[in-house]
This record gives structure tokens, sequence and C-alpha cells, in this order.
């Protein structure tokens, strides 16, 4: 592809949009937009995001480090999305690459091109993007006029299957390190450093892995039999922790999309990690510890927020915000000066057993949306296998007060394959829905609906369950009809997640470096928005693991033993893997271990890595 500079892109980009569905996705020039003068930044990072611009807008991670980075002075960040399948052909065939869309620049110009691991299924979207930028897929073929290709977030806890192509990823929380990157890049231009030079400079700061410094040896069963260090590198990558995180950054004038995003609003992040220990959980391990902000910093982000942005709408969000110990504080002093402006204030996510009917009544003052409650699994004994730690009783009692707070629709999240699950646990899924309905009907609420969202269970890295084997695709096919044939009822609505995605999801979550093979040749072969029913080409996926070889139930479908390495093992979160080790056992013996906030879990976090911080009224 011909080299260009951003006036020729913006010529020729005038030509496609109006051929293409939603043009505003393309385009830029969004409320709250920063442009910064290209020629006087001495380090210009494109932050991208590896899906649809209406995802990645939603996405916060983008809105905090966006406004970060470009709150110094130095320092140049501009956005990127992985376009719709139609805008890429008008692309490729007017030969425009794939650019920012503060300033339109193609991503090959930046220093930085930075990537955020949210989702193993956007690992295809990650190659195409660097395919239709133009820069070469691998690092070891890209050389010191490329730009540094940099990915973080909650899939870089085992990035393996990445690692050939990406030169630096972040373990860990961004709002100091990534700055501190920056800042070695760019003293590093100024004293004219290879980039060899300048990831060794990298690789001393905490959280900072270079897949470069690393290789690894296997055995002739397919585990892992060494990993070999640089001597320039740690033998383990401890994450970075943001310990002050009522100080930590946040943005008050988020961008505003001219296109509506999936989550059209302010969100507040009320706090950072989780103290309750569900074994399933991988985002419950890898924030840890938690971390409270303050309710007076929420109120005046919230005021600023809204005025900067005219949404209608706060979300706070956080693992379980009804955990936040000022909660029903915050939500009633947020409501009181808000109200008046027809903000409505709504809480994504929610335990059984700390909602109650004081934050209903606050919550529902200005509008009601449906409620979203994960009781996980249908019966308590499996219940305890995955420390989820609420009941039955707390599902009836915080659905009743809901019905009774003037809620009519109720949304249950399950998952299905879950360890040691049976056929009596998906039964109680079944009788769970009926007694919600029956619940609705004594509070009133004839016309009361629930729906039923039953995913499959994928084992994650740096869980108590990252040891376990995946169910078949075969047996999960026959658990979602099992519940399909009996939820039928014009009341009850049943979604379920594609089993074939949850599988591919699978292997790549528990995959290593020898499944880079695979995901290069599945984006030459045209697979990309894996994550997207209607572009995911599975028998493309299954084409090539025959082509190279590559067993999937290997990774998705074997039990790892508990002594083998493991190629996540030198990437930590902060929690020890004997804890880990030891959940997993008092999993099979279906034996819970309490909320940490009561007593500690001796995990390894606190108070090495950082210590809870919590708020009381």
């Amino acid at each position: 592809m011909e080299k260009i500079d951003n006036v020729t892109l913006r010529r020729r980009l005038d030509r496609i949009l109006p051929k293409v569905m939603k043009p505003g996705r393309y385009v830029g020039g969004e409320w709250n937009i920063i442009r910064k003068d290209w020629e006087k930044a001495d380090v210009r990072m494109a932050f991208v995001f590896p899906d649809v611009y209406e995802v990645g807008m939603s996405n916060l991670a983008l809105r905090i480090l966006y406004g970060l980075v470009n709150s110094y002075p130095h320092y140049l960040c501009e956005r990127a999305f992985a376009p719709w399948p139609d805008m890429e052909e008008k692309m490729i065939a007017e030969e425009i690459p794939l650019y920012s869309l503060e300033s339109f620049h193609p991503l090959r110009d930046f220093d930085v091109v930075s990537f955020t691991l949210q989702y193993e299924l956007s690992y295809s979207n990650i190659l195409n993007v660097l395919r239709l930028s133009d820069i070469p897929l691998r690092s070891s073929s890209r050389g010191d006029d490329d730009p540094f290709i940099f990915a973080g977030g909650p899939c870089a806890y085992n990035p393996e299957p990445l690692a050939p192509f990406v030169d630096i990823f972040l373990l860990g929380e961004g709002e100091e390190q990534l700055p501190a990157v920056l800042e070695i890049i760019r003293t590093s231009k100024d004293k004219g450093l290879s980039k060899e030079e300048i990831l060794t400079e990298l690789v001393k700061l905490q959280g900072i892995y270079i897949p470069r410094f690393y290789d690894f040896t296997y055995n002739t069963d397919g585990t892992i039999q060494d990993m070999v260090v640089d001597s320039r590198a740690p033998q383990v990558v401890t994450k970075a922790v943001m310990k002050d995180f009522d100080s930590a950054y946040f943005p008050e004038k988020v961008i505003v999309p001219y296109t509506e995003a999936i989550h059209d609003r302010v969100m507040l992040e009320v706090m950072r990690g989780c103290t309750r220990g569900c074994r399933f959980c991988q985002a419950g391990m890898i924030y840890r510890p938690l971390r409270e902000r303050s309710p007076d910093t929420l109120l005046e982000q919230a005021e600023k927020a809204v005025k900067a942005t005219g949404y209608e709408e706060i979300s706070l969000v956080s693992l379980s915000t009804g955990d936040y110990t000022c909660v029903n504080r915050v939500l009633e002093e947020m409501m009181d000066k808000l109200t008046s402006q027809k903000v409505s204030v709504s809480l994504p996510s929610l335990r059984l057993d700390s909602f109650d009917v004081k934050m209903a009544e606050q919550v529902q003052k200005v509008r009601k949306s449906g409620l979203t409650f994960a009781p996980e699994a249908g019966t308590q004994r499996l219940r305890d296998v995955i420390n989820k730690g609420v009941t039955q009783e707390d599902l009836l009692k915080t659905t009743e007060a809901a019905f009774r707070a003037g809620w009519s629709n109720i949304k249950l999240y399950y998952m299905i394959g879950l360890p040691t699950e049976t056929y009596e646990d998906l039964d109680g899924i079944i009788e769970q829905a009926r007694m919600v309905l029956e619940t609705a009907r004594k509070a009133g609420r004839r016309n009361a609906k629930v729906t039923v969202s039953a995913s499959s269970f994928v084992p994650k890295p740096h869980t108590p369950f990252q040891w376990v084997s995946q169910d078949s695709m075969t047996v999960l096919r026959e658990k979602q009809d099992y519940l399909k044939k009996r939820l039928r009822d014009q009341r009850i609505k049943f979604l379920y997640h594609d089993i074939e995605g949850s599988f591919l999801e699978a292997v790549m979550a528990r995959g290593d470096r020898r499944l880079a093979d695979l995901l290069e040749w599945a984006v030459k072969a045209g697979c990309k928005f894996d994550g997207w029913s209607e572009h995911f080409r599975f028998d493309l996926w299954q084409q090539g693991m025959n082509e190279l070889k590559i067993d999937p139930h290997f990774y998705a479908n074997r039990e790892y033993s508990v002594s083998e390495i493991l190629p996540w093992d030198h990437l930590s979160p902060g929690v020890l893997k004997g804890f880990l080790e030891e959940e997993y056992k008092k999993a099979l013996a279906e034996v819970v271990t309490p909320d940490c906030r009561g007593k500690c879990g001796l995990c390894g976090v606190c108070p090495d890595i950082a210590k809870t911080v919590t708020y009381h009224l």
C-alpha cells in the first residue's frame, strides 16, 4: 500500500463515506474531542479499540486513558476502531490505510499503537487492524521506523497467543504506568536509542512484559517443559496497581459520540476490585485489592460530567456496585442534585445479597428499566462450588423488593458447564425462573417478564478454575437444548451464547504461543469480528486447525495438571498460585470462602501489592 498523508487520506475518505453504513463511525469531530498539534507532540499514541466504534466508545478504559495521555503536554493520544466489513472493503479498494479520528493520520505514522485486550475473540481484529494499517504483523518483521505495538487489559494476563505480534504488554492499571512508558520512549527518542534499547529500558518498569525476552520449550505431550528468560527481564512480571484510587485521573469531559454508543451515558467508577472471591471470575482475581472512591469525589465527578456532556444517565460502575460501602448515601445525594435535570442513575452490576429496597427506591425516581442479577447457578450446592455466596432466599427477597418498587422486568444471568454441574443444577435454573414469576404475581406484577441468560463456562487464567476443562461442545449443546425445551413460557425469554464462540474463547484464554500461527492463518483467511455471530466463521478456524495440525481440545477440553507449567505462570496479578490451588480443592469439596472484607483469605495481594481501601458513613 502506498504511503499517503492525512490530507490525501481525507480526500479519498470523502469518496467512500456515502457508500457505507453509519458513516458517523469514521469521521470524528465529536463533542469534547481533543485535538493536539501533531508537530509539537514528542510521542504520538493511537489508542485502538479492536471492535466497532459504538462498542469502543462505551469502554471506560478508553475514556480514561485518552484523557489522561492528552493531559500531558508532550504526548498526543488519538482514537481508532476496527472498521465494519463494508467500510474495510471500500478502504482496501481506495487504498486507504486505517487512520485516527482526530487527525486522520495513518496508524503507521504513530510512535505507539496501543490496543485494549478486553476479550479473546477480539484477537483476530487486532491483527486485522495491523494488516489494514500496513504495519507488519510480527514484531520480528518490524523495524525501528515502525510503531511500537502495545497492549493492556484483562487478557494481558495470558497474552501468549498474541506474543509474537505485540512488542509491549502492560499488566495491571495504566494510570501511572502508561505515562511512564511514554516518557521512556520520549527520552529514548531524544537519545537516538534503537527499539531494542528502548525495550531494555521499558522492561524495568513494574507490570511491563516484553514477550521477546521470554522463550519456551515443550514436552513431547505438548505441555511446557521450561521457560528461558533473558537476563534483562524479570522471571515473573507482577502487575502495576493504583494504590491511591481516589485521586486517580478521571476524565470530566468525555467524548459524546454522534452515533449512539452501546452504553451512551456517564460512567463513574465507584470502586476497583472485588472481595467476593467467585472462583470462575477472572476480574475478581486480577483487579484485587478492593479500592473505593470517596463519596465526595464521586458526587463532584457526577456534576461535572453531566454539565460537560449533557448525558441524562449516570452509571455507577464496578464489579459489584451494591457492595460499595457508601452506595446509599451516594445514590441519595446524587438523585437529590440531579433529579431536577431529569438525570437518572443506574447500577449495572448488582448482587442479590447487597441490593435493598432503599437502593431500589433511589434509582427508580426518574425512570425504570430492567434489573439484572446473576445467581450464576441453579442450586445452592453449585453456588457453593463456585463460591457465589448468594442463596435462593436472596433471589426471592431481592426480586420481590424490586417488583414492589415498580419493576416488571428481571434478567437472571447463569452459566452452564460449570465444574461438577449436573442436570439437577439445570433444573434449578428452571425452577428459579418460575419462582421469580410467582413472586411477581404475589407482588401484583402479573405482567412481569423474566429473561434467563445462560452463557457457557470458560476456564480463565489466574482463577481457581484455570485447571478445569471446558465441557465439550456436544455436552454444552445438549444442556442448552435441555433448558430451551423447559423454559417455553411466554413470560420467560431464554437467551444463550454461541457454543463455538465459547469454545474458541477457551482455546485462546488458555493458549500458548503456538496458537499465533493459527491466529495469523485465520486473519489472512478472512476471520474478523469473531464476537459477532453474523461474522464468526468457525469453519475457517477449524480449517486452520486442521491445516496447521493444532488440536484445540488440548487447550479447551483438557484438565490441566496442578503441577504443570502454565503458559501464564510468569505473569502475576499478585494472587498466589498456591491460593488458587487451595480454592480449587475447596470448590471440589463444596466449601465456601468468606468475603475477604470480613476475614483475609491470604491470597497474596495485601499488603505487598496494595491495601484494601474503603469509606464509611
